[in-house]
């Protein structure tokens, strides 16, 4: 995983920025002294929410200061990183934890394959719970950004296990995979689907905590590599496939925040493994599989092959009722033509659950949206043969269908929630570079950060 360095160990700085809130902007210069002021006047700098400036030191060296947003956002610390040369820094006032969280966001780069020797500056965190917390969330950030990074030649779903057996053994936390045709007794779409490739099926566990403690149960798709099976894409919607396990990238670093943060929870994660390749075995139109909840899907598109993988996962998460059960999956581009690429689209059937993440959305400018599960679409994933179609029959509401898909197999939970995610920032903004993203972690970590607080 890519290095948390942008932290000094040390909380020593020799160069401080002075963090000022929009309102106190005014206050803030008129306490300068006139050296300052004829300086910041002549570079042009007007205290805009969001922006960040140097400015030479009273006594000697450099200085800066950010004026934040109100309140201050994570991405005001990635236009304070953006600004300043290298260096150990330390805040002078302001949300220490939003803005060191924006600070690492905006420190990452995915080196594996090309690195980068230019300096950066450092950050000196002060020792406080919030600074730990933002420590916390920037290493389950790092942590999905490099699954998504990184091609499918070097993760496919073997190193994709091999990445939740690392993180379950820094919490120790109980790991177990089901793999090939051990998967067919159990997990038989997750066999179907990755069957065609060398590069074996599995179903991902991990399990954390007090079996007493409520449990939480995330569900990710991984999909490492999605050629579309024999309804195969065309070599631009293949491209960006290395990140279809962006869902189970997303659940991974969650669950690490999750363990980090030693919250008051039955942690179960699951992850269908697979690789949708075109071979000799791969399943095919028309053809009819057994589900793990018993029932049968009549295959409309192969390239419809996410919510088959989940579906096995999901009715295994919902025998155990948990409290809260959470997937996320790049799922369809119905979602992305309705929404675009910033916005995950939300399905729940729970309105509580949906306000409070509607409320976070708003709160954390971290933005979901929610969908309806409108149930009479579903007759458009209906079979005359089987017992569900798994892709619709007419060209609409293509991320609602892919929903009610999964609804079928979460009969008992209660609180389940459904997240369409992109998973990839296509521009570059402030704390938020071109790649992979743990789309919507910062609502999530603290949905259940409030829902199942530290004893």
């Amino acid at each position: 995983m890519t290095e948390l360095t942008c932290f000094s160990p040390v909380r020593a700085a020799d160069r401080k920025a002075h963090v000022v809130a929009p309102g106190g902007w005014a206050a803030w210069l008129a306490g300068q002294s006139d050296r300052r002021r004829d300086w910041l006047a002549a570079s042009g700098f007007q205290g805009k929410a969001g922006s960040a400036v140097l400015l030479p030191a009273e006594d000697a060296g450099i200085e800066a200061v950010l004026v934040t947003s109100e309140p201050a956002r994570p991405w005001d610390g990635a236009v304070l990183h953006a600004a300043l040369p290298d260096g150990t820094w330390a805040l002078d006032g302001g949300d220490a934890g939003e803005l060191a969280l924006g600070w690492a966001l905006a420190a990452y780069r995915f080196e594996r394959y090309r690195r980068s020797d230019r300096p950066r500056p450092v950050l000196a965190l002060p020792e406080t719970p919030a600074a730990a917390r933002a420590e916390a969330l920037a290493r389950s950030f790092y942590l999905a950004r490099d699954l998504v990074n990184t091609p499918a030649n070097d993760l496919g779903p073997a190193e994709l296990a091999a990445a939740v057996e690392a993180v379950a053994g820094e919490f120790d936390a109980g790991f177990r995979i089901v793999i090939g045709d051990e998967l067919e007794s159990g997990y038989p779409m997750i066999h179907a689907v990755g069957q065609a490739s060398p590069r074996a099926p599995r179903l991902i566990e991990l399990t954390w905590g007090d079996p007493a403690s409520p449990r939480l149960t995330l569900v990710g798709k991984g999909v490492c590599f999605d050629t579309g099976g024999l309804d195969i894409k065309p070599s631009a919607g293949m491209l960006p496939m290395k990140k279809d396990m962006g869902g189970a990238a997303l659940m991974l670093a969650l669950s690490r925040f999750v363990m980090a943060s030693g919250l008051d929870v039955r942690l179960r994660l699951l992850i269908p493994a697979v690789e949708n390749a075109v071979g000799g075995s791969s399943f095919r139109p028309g053809d009819i599989l057994r589900s793990r909840k018993g029932l049968t899907v009549e295959i409309g598109n192969t390239d419809a092959e996410g919510r088959l993988v989940l579906a096995d996962a999901l009715a295994d998460a919902d025998t155990e009722r948990p409290a809260l059960l959470l997937d996320a999956a790049t799922l369809t581009g119905a979602a992305r033509v309705a929404l675009g690429t910033e916005i995950p689209g939300l399905f729940t059937p729970d309105d509580r659950l949906a306000e409070d993440l509607a409320a976070l959305s708003v709160e954390l400018d971290d933005p979901v949206w929610r969908l309806p599960l409108h149930a009479p679409y579903r007759r458009l994933i209906d079979s005359p043969i089987a017992d569900i179609n798994n892709a619709g029959s007419k060209p609409f509401a293509g991320s609602i269908t892919a929903a009610l898909f999964l609804a079928d197999f979460v009969t008992e939970t209660r609180s389940w929630a459904h997240l369409d995610i992109y998973a990839l920032n296509d521009e570059a903004r402030p704390g938020r570079p071109r790649g992979g993203e743990a789309t919507a972690l910062r609502a999530l970590a603290t949905l259940v950060e409030r829902r199942f607080p530290t004893r």
